[in-house]
């Protein structure tokens, strides 16, 4: 009787199997909204300080790298590691302005 029970629950146990690991590596595999949207916005600023002339084309590469590297990450299901390494992208990228106002009469 023990044996016809283990024979009868050998299938189930290895479709259990084969549904965790499929789940696991659809979530793992999974380039989340995030991540994706996060993208988009620094690929959105790069273009317009690319177009207007104020990042060089050594810094685009080298940021594009960058965000290679958060796309690898993020794919591999650690997000917030890849959120961490896109927001050191947009610090890089990020326009410099002055807290000084403009003065445009001096008397």
């Amino acid at each position: 009787m023990p044996w016809k029970l283990l024979q009868r629950s050998i299938p189930w146990m290895l479709a259990t199997a084969v549904v965790g690991v499929m789940t696991h590596d659809a979530a793992a595999g999974s380039f989340t909204r995030g991540c994706a949207a996060r993208d988009l916005q620094l690929l959105t600023v790069i273009e317009e300080q690319e177009l207007a002339g104020s990042m060089s084309a050594e810094k685009v590469s080298d940021v594009l790298l960058e965000m290679m590297h958060a796309r690898i990450v993020c794919h591999h299901g650690r997000v917030l590691d890849a959120m961490a390494i896109y927001e050191a992208v947009a610090e890089s990228v990020r326009p410099i302005r002055s807290g000084r106002a403009l003065v445009t009469e001096i008397q």
